[in-house]
């Protein structure tokens, strides 16, 4: 406020001065409405906003409120000084000082908001020197946000668009791909930050492909539906995710032959508690059964699927957690029959290699003859439909792991032959991206 009102008397005798073509030292009155022209402006100011504003974060929005406050100081002082009919005030003084007090008032926030910025900025001289891969919308939003951040440095735009290369935006020069290894050595870059969230699968596999070679760490922005629930914040960044490494789009499954046997009816997920398992109970239970058991011999592993379930707030969907092993064929008969099963899914099975291998008693006992118990428990409360999850290494297999599951499949081929109650039908599973001992990790 002392800053404003010293600014706005010197900028009234400028504005004389500017005027007359000569410096002017006013008298009497005219020396007073000078003087005293900061009484007008300062409650003008504070009912603007303008100090509410925190220079650092400021933005041009704050000019149009600079040229509203000072347009209505400029306004009131003039028409003040004609009605008390102060002499010695030429008119085009009033617009003079307008123009003046804009320049002076939002000048000096612009170079205060620049001298807090680079000091800010320039603070942490552990920040990381990044570069942002894409100048499009998302990542100019990007870079505005970063200009707050203490933590990063953005560097330069990366863009394959000709037309804007070699050219800055706010102040950060637009690079071709080509050079990003050049900059890398001279700025010390340790990050690529991908901000393209609605470019095609293979664009974005064809970049992380050139990206490869450098000793990048790789961030990206969530996609496009996520953007549009707010603004761009560094806090969105995340690390790449497993399905940006396929080297395929995704196929959405088919929501209508999902829910065949499993919306409305009861289903029990054998293994719930396993990598595979608990997945499929995610999925299931987004499929609205009426009921959903989970039957699982690991106790805590159960208990952490059981509350995820629960968190996801659907209370029509009774979910029932029974802790058992698949080898005692009694129990899982009796669960069966105890809630009217009309789906299992079988997920329950030893599948690290390396284990089962070491373990192959162990494997052979729970791959093949929990399968068996399983299916036979199944035909005797006829379940109406049994999915065995298998494994790609059941082809031609090489280890124990692979044989049993192919023994298993051959259990549910044979049992399928004899008995019409239950339909046995089974799906390979290959590399499970995410599961536990997958290839990703």
């Amino acid at each position: 406020m002392i800053i404003d009102s010293v600014t706005l008397v010197l900028v009234l005798f400028l504005s004389f001065s500017a005027r007359l073509g000569y410096w002017f030292w006013p008298e009497d009155d005219l020396f007073f409405a000078i003087v005293f022209a900061p009484i007008i402006a300062i409650p003008i100011f504070i009912w603007f906003g303008l100090y509410r504003e925190i220079i650092r974060y400021i933005s041009f929005s704050m000019l149009w409120v600079v040229i509203q406050a000072v347009s209505l100081f400029a306004l009131i002082w003039g028409i003040l000084s004609f009605m008390i009919a102060i002499e010695g005030i030429p008119r085009s003084v009033i617009l003079i000082n307008w123009l003046f007090a804009f320049v002076f008032i939002s000048g000096l926030r612009i170079v205060f908001y620049w001298l807090l910025s680079g000091i800010y900025n320039k603070s942490n001289l552990n920040s990381k020197n990044i570069i942002i891969y894409g100048a499009g919308s998302a990542g100019r939003q990007l870079s505005i946000a970063l200009r707050q951040s203490n933590d990063y440095n953005s560097v330069a735009f990366v863009d394959d668009e000709v037309d804007i290369q070699n050219h800055s935006i706010g102040g950060i020069k637009v690079i071709s791909p080509d050079h990003i290894k050049n900059l890398i050595k001279r700025k010390n870059i340790t990050e690529v930050w991908l901000a393209m969230p609605s470019i095609q699968k293979s664009r974005r596999r064809a970049i992380l492909n050139s990206l490869q070679n450098y000793p990048l760490h790789v961030r990206s922005l969530p996609s496009v539906s996520q953007l549009a629930k707010g603004t761009v914040k560094i806090a969105d960044l995340q690390d790449l995710s497993i399905k940006d490494l396929l080297g395929r789009d995704l196929i959405l499954a088919s929501k209508e032959l999902l829910g065949f046997n499993i919306e409305n009816k009861v289903v029990m997920v054998t293994g719930a508690g396993g990598s595979i398992g608990s997945e499929l109970c995610r999925q299931i239970f987004l499929l609205k059964p009426k009921l959903l058991v989970l039957f699982e011999i690991n106790e805590l592993n159960l208990y952490l699927i059981e509350e995820e379930l629960l968190k996801l707030g659907n209370q029509d969907i009774r979910v029932f957690p029974i802790l058992g092993s698949v080898n005692k064929k009694n129990l899982v008969y009796q669960v069966c029959k105890k809630f009217k099963v009309q789906t299992i899914y079988h997920a329950a099975a030893y599948k690290h290699v390396p284990m089962v291998e070491f373990n192959n008693c162990e494997g052979v006992n729970n791959n093949i003859f929990g399968t068996l118990n399983c299916a036979q428990a199944a035909i005797n409360a006829n379940v109406n439909t049994f999915v065995l999850i298998s494994t790609d290494k059941a082809v031609r297999p090489t280890n124990t792991m692979g044989a049993s599951k192919r023994f298993a499949e051959l259990i549910l081929q044979a049992l399928s032959v004899n008995q019409s109650s239950t339909l046995f039908t089974m799906v390979r599973f290959g590399n499970v991206l995410g599961s536990s001992g997958s290839v990703i990790p």
